[in-house]
């Protein structure tokens, strides 16, 4: 009997633990989705804007067309030749572009990596937890395990007793 009483005082304190971790666990989530991403400078978001427009199909369409254009007017020179054959107008514009575009791009790689690793360490973190009450569980069911082999030893000693004593297995 007092194994029983035993028994249910630890399984009264463990639900009692379990039902206070998941409070915790709870506050926890709350507190995380209250928590406001910090702000973007201005600097962050055009270097974002630039990355995302000229990451996209609209801005390769639009630029090829625009290209396109220019070559067919110097070419033919409907308007005049502002910019005869070899373009080296139309070759400065695109080395300006270009050395405007890459650090833009290059801020935004950056600050992304800066999320990715916040996002990680995360993920790292959710997976300790995660890994440690898989151990617990895996405890507790070692624990079930040896109790239930115990309680089997028990049942098998009662009956070699009886068994030795001449007394009847099944009653």
């Amino acid at each position: 009997m007092t194994g029983e009483a035993e028994s249910e005082g630890l399984a009264a304190t463990e639900a009692k633990l379990l039902h206070e971790l998941r409070a915790a666990r709870r506050k926890e989530r709350a507190r995380e989705r209250r928590t406001v991403e910090i702000p973007l400078t201005p600097g962050q978001r055009i270097a974002d804007a630039v990355a995302a427009t000229m990451g996209s199909w609209r801005f390769i369409i639009v630029q090829s067309t625009l290209l396109a254009l220019w070559l067919a007017l110097n070419l033919t020179a409907w308007i005049r030749h502002w910019d005869p054959y070899p373009f080296i107008l139309l070759n400065l514009a695109l080395s300006f572009q270009a050395a405007y575009a890459a650090p833009f791009i290059m801020m935004s790689q950056n600050r992304q990596q800066d999320v990715d690793r916040i996002k990680a360490a995360e993920d790292y973190r959710v997976n300790i937890k995660a890994e440690l009450e898989i151990e617990l569980l895996h405890q507790k069911l070692d624990e079930l395990r040896e109790k239930e082999v115990l309680s089997l030893v028990e049942s098998v000693r009662a009956l070699s007793d009886r068994l030795g004593r001449g007394a009847p297995a099944a009653q």
